[in-house]
């Protein structure tokens, strides 16, 4: 058990049970268990479970009424193959992976994301940056890549996207991303989030896409330097050219 799981506060655990949970037969309608239950079951500390909870609710995955219960608006995709990837992957493959998918998820996401849906991505970035500690950001974070997915509206892809999801979720790899991310980095991020919600908003889907490879870029080049051994530098927060690849991880997976 890690540190953070003993201590009730990695929300993390609580989130990919919940999905497991909804997935598991549950239709649109079905309610979940209390958090009570659900902290009982996964073995964190309720204030996880709500955490995870807000994030679901934020991506209009569930919803929630005071009184009544929690009930499952649309049931998330588990892959069975995740567990077997994890094991047999590493950081640097996801970060292709999702530098060759969610960009183009993104572009998708310009033209069927509702207005409805940028409120809740922009929540989302909010949340992501007034955050103060790695188990919530992580949470936000995820929560806002997924709704981005999800909005693209492509079964196919979203399913890729939640088999690439589960494989992020070992812990080994969370405290990695944290130690990838500093103030200077972490302002960075902000300003992408905001930049790739923005394109989403304009319904243009060339630059949601340009946004979202950039960002993808710039949070692969700072992994690379943490797993090389390498100390992150006020420079991270040079926003790489977004006519020319960045170099390192995925510099050459997109080209057109």
């Amino acid at each position: 058990m890690t540190e953070a799981s003993r201590h009730g506060l990695n929300s993390s655990i609580a989130l990919a049970r919940i999905r497991q949970l909804a997935s598991d037969g549950a239709a649109a309608g079905s309610r979940l268990p209390t958090e009570r239950e659900l902290a009982a079951e996964t073995g964190v500390g309720r204030a996880a479970v709500r955490r995870a909870l807000e994030a679901l609710e934020a991506e209009g995955l569930i919803w929630r009424r005071q009184g009544k219960g929690t009930f499952v608006v649309q049931p998330p995709r588990a892959p069975a193959l995740a567990g077997d990837l994890a094991a047999n992957s590493n950081p640097m493959e996801v970060a292709e992976a999702r530098i060759t998918l969610e960009p183009q998820l993104a572009r998708l996401s310009a033209l069927r994301a509702s207005p409805d849906d940028v409120a809740r991505m922009r929540e989302l970035a909010e949340r992501i940056a007034s955050s103060t500690d790695a188990d919530a950001r992580e949470l936000w974070d995820g929560a806002l890549h997924r709704l981005i997915a999800r909005t693209a509206a492509n079964g196919l892809l979203i399913a890729v996207f939640d088999l690439m999801e589960e494989v992020r979720r070992d812990d080994a790899w969370r405290m990695l991303r944290e130690r990838a991310r500093t103030q200077a980095t972490g302002a960075l991020y902000t300003r992408q989030h905001a930049t790739i919600i923005d394109a989403i908003e304009h319904r243009d889907g060339p630059a949601a896409e340009l946004a979202m490879r950039v960002h993808l870029r710039t949070v692969a080049d700072n992994l690379r330097k943490i797993v090389d051994g390498d100390a992150l530098h006020d420079e991270s927060t040079a926003v790489p050219d977004a006519a020319t690849p960045a170099s390192g991880i995925g510099a050459g997976a997109d080209a057109r």
